[in-house]
């Protein structure tokens, strides 16, 4: 049994200090958990942690996936064959710099759900249907029930957000009411205001940094005296967002202050031991103010986070250093680390075939929908993609300003199917002069939703348009035609040998041929932004203008002997359609 003191952990009455990464069972493919997990085994730690996204689990309301990579039951079960303890940290928020922070997008479609983490009944009534689905699966897997998981998590990081501690504890009360018996924790961090907005009296609290270990369990101590010393997110690393500097924590540093935080008597949690991947649409954003939500920033498709284990689960300088570091811990010889998977040779895919997203759209977009004010992506019925809004402006008029409201997240302005502009979230949002010089204009704008907001204030960030100004005047009587991205390829497109020149979104596809799958990195050096697939499988969005990821991290798994299809949408327009396979990845 694993019990909790101020003295420490222990586990069957023997003294236990967890030695714990982070591994999201969702960011990496399921035939490539169990090097990963060897990965963390030649580190030096006894525990892997993962968080558990709502959102990927229950897509649309009560349609449930726990199949693929969303297998939780098989990684739990692989953890435990692989000779790891786990820490399982359930939704329904998790932050993670995950897609509306896991929490599902159709909560925001809802219109009796009035606000999100707290006691609100209606998104309370979606919470419990959700528990009585995966809480199940969560309970044979316990320590106390023969099974690994050591602890669950009630929220997270709570006193960042809210103090309706009355919320978390229906959570942990929902928790136990289903069968959970291991001890439940929060995570915080180290300052007074996310301590007692966001723990609950009963059950053990931790926290949440990447230096400073020593006053940050000073801290604890003061509020927190009943509980051991432990560090829940150990921030070795650090995530990326579109447009912004690549972060790289030094090595040298972070081992430092690693060895700080175990000499400092801690538990800690690798946060992250390895990074891996937002694959398709999965990717969150972050705002520049937490509070106001304002200054939107959407982040990466790689989640390679400056981990020690690298995004294809190779060895880094941080791997070595870390591993210095906690073998003294570990209680016994560390194993070798498993090689990585080989890599392909470098190559070039031209990408010969193309078809133009509005000659298909028939084929690809939901029936179109009529309304006074455009209706959001909620509204529509759809998670993320392109929705094309359409709409008369009334005519003769001189140039006036073009403004949209609430633009969620990126648009292309068409005026009588020429190109107008582009428009973007908290940069630019209106076009200085549009003209009527005849009786009416047709406007269009195809709008992009990049990634929900993660964290803050931000899960109620709905996608699509608010409302659309031409100077002073609302603009009515809006259509609205979804097409749903991310998870496969569009199907049924009539690929030619190369699209018109009229304007809109071109699909490219070439094929690569291998002798045998390998790991790779793609390169997309012709194009400007878009998505990529291959073989159906989504690898993420690029924004080769903007940066700083340049190339997509291609798992071998997704290929096989042989021919295999890439596909790549194209939103901006490109110079030379072609994927380049290269050996090293470019971050920033």
């Amino acid at each position: 049994m694993f019990q909790v003191s101020p003295e420490g952990f222990t586990l069957d009455g023997r003294p236990m200090r967890l030695l714990s990464g982070a591994l999201h069972y969702f960011r990496v493919l399921p035939e490539q958990w169990p090097h990963r997990l060897r990965m963390l085994r030649a580190l030096g730690l006894n525990t892997v942690e993962t968080y558990v996204p709502w959102n990927l689990h229950e897509p649309r309301p009560g349609r449930y996936d726990f199949d693929g990579p969303a297998d939780l039951d098989a990684f739990l079960r692989a953890t435990r064959d692989a000779g790891l303890h786990a820490i399982v940290r359930p939704s329904p928020y998790i932050c993670a710099e995950w897609e509306n922070g896991g929490l599902p997008w159709w909560l925001l479609a809802d219109p009796e759900v009035r606000a999100l983490r707290c006691q609100d009944p209606a998104y309370l009534a979606h919470v419990d249907r959700w528990y009585d689905e995966l809480i199940p699966l969560l309970v044979p897997h316990q320590a106390s029930r023969g099974g690994n998981v050591l602890m669950m998590q009630v929220e997270n990081e709570y006193g960042s957000y809210g103090t309706d501690t009355g919320y978390l504890e229906h959570l942990a009360d929902g928790l136990r009411a289903r069968g959970v018996d291991v001890p439940l924790f929060t995570s915080d961090g180290p300052e007074d205001f996310f301590l007692t907005g966001g723990t609950l009296p009963a059950h053990l609290a931790t926290v949440n940094f990447g230096s400073r270990a020593t006053q940050a369990f000073d801290r604890l101590a003061r509020l927190r005296p009943q509980d051991p010393p432990m560090c829940a997110e150990f921030w070795c690393g650090w995530f990326d967002h579109w447009g912004t500097e690549h972060t790289v924590r030094d090595a040298r540093e972070a081992a430092e202050a690693l060895a700080e935080t175990l000499g400092a008597g801690g538990s800690v949690n690798l946060y992250m031991a390895h990074g891996g991947t937002n694959f398709s649409t999965w990717a969150g954003a972050n705002t520049k103010d937490p509070a106001t939500g304002e200054g939107y920033l959407p982040t990466v498709t790689s989640y390679d986070y400056d981990a020690p284990i690298d995004e294809r689960g190779a060895v880094t300088e941080k791997f070595e250093r870390f591993r210095e570091v906690l073998a003294p811990y570990a209680g016994g010889p560390l194993p070798e680390p498993p090689p990585a998977a080989p890599l392909l040779p470098p190559g070039r895919v031209a990408l010969t075939e193309s078809v133009r997203l509005f000659d298909v759209l028939d084929r690809l977009a939901a029936e179109e929908v009529r309304a006074p004010q455009p209706p959001s992506f909620e509204e529509l019925g759809i998670g993320h993609g392109l929705v094309l809004y359409g709409t008369r402006i009334p005519g003769p008029r001189e140039p006036y300003p073009l403004s949209v409201h609430g633009l969620g997240d990126r648009a292309h302005v068409f005026v009588d199917g020429r190109p107008a502009g582009v428009l973007e979230r908290d940069a630019v949002e209106s076009l200085p002069g549009l003209s009527v010089p005849g009786t009416h204009a047709r406007l269009e704008l195809l709008v992009e939703s990049m990634g929900r907001v993660n964290y803050g204030s931000g899960p109620v960030d709905r996608k699509g348009v608010r409302r659309v100004l031409h100077t002073q005047q609302v603009l009515h009587g809006w259509t609205a035609r979804a097409v749903e991205l991310g998870h496969g390829t569009p199907q049924g497109l009539p690929w030619g040998a190369g699209a018109d020149s009229g304007a809109g979104p071109v699909f490219h596809r070439g094929f690569l041929d291998v002798a045998e799958p390998g790991d790779a990195y793609v390169a997309l050096p012709g194009l400007r932004k878009g998505y990529l697939w291959v073989n159906g499988f989504c690898l993420g969005r690029h924004w080769q203008d903007r940066g700083p990821q340049r190339t997509l991290y291609l798992p071998w798994p997704l290929l096989r002997p042989g021919r295999n299809e890439i596909v790549v949408l194209e939103l901006d327009g490109a110079q030379e359609p072609a994927a380049e396979l290269r050996r090293t990845p470019e971050l920033g």
